[in-house]
C-alpha cells in the first residue's frame, strides 16, 4: 500500500470543495471511513496510513479537514497535530481527532494539542459527513475572508500608491520636476507655524537665473528648458535634509525653504549652490560672449513673531536678490 494515495475509489478532485485526509495506520479504518463519506459525493476521501507522511500529503493534497488517529505504530496522534499546528501550510486546517475511548483526559489533551474536534471510531456516517462538512465549510469560509482581506489590503495599497503618485504630480512642476509654487506656498506655511510654535529660525533662498531672457532669446526656448532642468538638478542636490524643500518660484526662479536654518547656515548653502550652477558650465553669451549661465540669490532669515505673516520672510529674500542681481549678479546677498 503507498501511504500518500488511497486504496479505494474516490471522487474525482476538484468536483467538490470539501476534501477529507484520514491519517490511520489500519486500511480497515480508512475503508470504513471511506465507505461512510461515500454517501456523500461531494466528499474527496483520500487515506494515508504513514503518520510520516501526512504532513507532507496535506501539503500535496490540501485537504478542508483532517481525521486524524491518535494511537499509531511510531507515532504520537497528538505530536502529529502539533506539528500540524506548527507548519504555515497546515497550521489552519481543521483536525478531528479519532480515538478509540471517550476519554476526558484524552479529550483535554487533544484540544489542548490544537485538534477542532474528537470523535470516537467508528463515528456514525451521519454525524462523521455533519462534522466534515461543518469544519469544512468553516475552514473555506475563514479561507475566503482571509483572501477577501488580502484583496483588501492589495487593493489599499495600489489606491495609496496611486494617491501618492497624484499627490506627487499636483505637488511637482512639470518641467523641472521640483515642488511647484501652490506646493511652496503650504510648506512654507506649515514651517512658518512650526517656527511660530518653536521660536525657531526659517531661512529661505531666492533663486533668478541671471540673464535668462537673452539666453532664450539667443538660444531658443527648448535649450532654455533644458537649463532650467539642469539648475533644478543642482538645485535639488543642494537640498542635503528631508524638511529642505527646493521649488520653482515661476519663470526662472526657484526658491528653497530652510527650516530651523541659520543665516550663516543659509548663506553657505546658497554659495555652495551658486558655484554649482556656475561649474555647470552651461554656455551663454551674457555678460561676455563665451560666458557660463549664472544665478543670483537671495538670503533671508526670521523667527516667526506672532502678527507676522510668511510672506515677510518672502519679501526680504526679494530685496537681498534684488540687490544681488544690481550688484553685478552671479552673488549671494544677505536680507539686512
Amino acid at each position: 500500500m503507498n501511504p500518500l494515495t488511497s486504496d479505494y475509489p474516490v471522487n474525482t478532485p476538484g468536483d467538490s470543495a470539501v476534501m477529507v485526509l484520514l491519517v490511520d495506520d489500519q486500511p480497515m479504518i480508512g475503508e470504513a471511513v471511506r465507505r461512510a463519506l461515500a454517501d456523500d459525493p461531494g466528499i474527496d476521501f483520500h487515506f494515508c496510513s504513514d503518520p510520516h507522511q501526512a504532513i507532507a500529503l496535506a501539503i500535496q493534497i490540501k485537504p478542508t479537514v483532517i481525521l486524524q488517529d491518535l494511537v499509531m505504530p511510531g507515532a504520537d496522534g497528538l505530536s502529529l497535530v502539533r506539528e500540524y499546528r506548527g507548519n504555515p501550510a497546515t497550521r489552519d486546517l481543521p483536525i478531528i481527532v479519532l480515538s478509540t475511548k471517550e476519554d476526558p483526559a484524552v479529550k483535554s489533551a487533544a484540544f489542548s494539542a490544537g485538534a477542532n474536534d474528537y470523535l470516537v471510531k467508528l463515528p456514525d456516517a451521519i454525524e462523521l459527513i455533519a462534522r466534515v462538512r461543518y469544519h469544512s465549510r468553516s475552514y473555506l469560509a475563514l479561507q475566503q475572508r482571509d483572501e477577501a482581506y488580502r484583496a483588501l489590503r492589495e487593493s489599499q495599497q495600489q489606491l495609496l500608491e496611486t494617491n501618492l503618485v497624484l499627490q506627487r504630480l499636483m505637488n511637482s512642476d512639470g518641467l523641472t520636476g521640483l515642488s511647484n509654487r501652490r506646493h511652496f506656498d503650504e510648506y512654507l506655511e506649515m514651517e512658518w507655524r512650526r517656527g511660530l510654535r518653536e521660536q525657531t529660525q526659517l531661512s529661505i533662498l531666492l533663486i533668478d537665473v541671471d540673464h535668462f531672457k537673452a539666453y532664450n532669446d539667443t538660444f531658443g526656448h527648448v535649450q532654455g528648458d533644458e537649463a532650467l532642468r539642469q539648475v533644478a538638478g543642482a538645485i535639488r542636490a543642494s537640498a542635503s535634509r528631508p524638511s529642505d524643500l527646493p521649488a520653482r518660484y515661476g519663470g526662472e526662479e526657484f526658491v528653497m525653504v530652510l527650516p530651523n536654518t541659520s543665516p550663516g547656515g543659509a548663506r553657505l548653502l546658497a554659495e555652495k549652490l551658486r558655484r554649482l550652477v556656475r561649474d555647470l558650465n552651461i554656455r551663454h553669451e551674457l555678460p561676455t560672449p563665451g560666458s557660463s549661465l549664472t544665478i543670483s540669490i537671495g538670503v533671508a532669515t526670521l523667527i516667526p513673531q506672532a502678527g507676522q505673516a510668511c510672506r515677510q520672510l518672502i519679501e526680504l529674500a526679494d530685496q537681498a536678490l534684488y540687490n544681488a542681481k544690481h550688484g553685478g549678479r552671479n552673488q549671494v546677498a544677505i536680507a539686512g
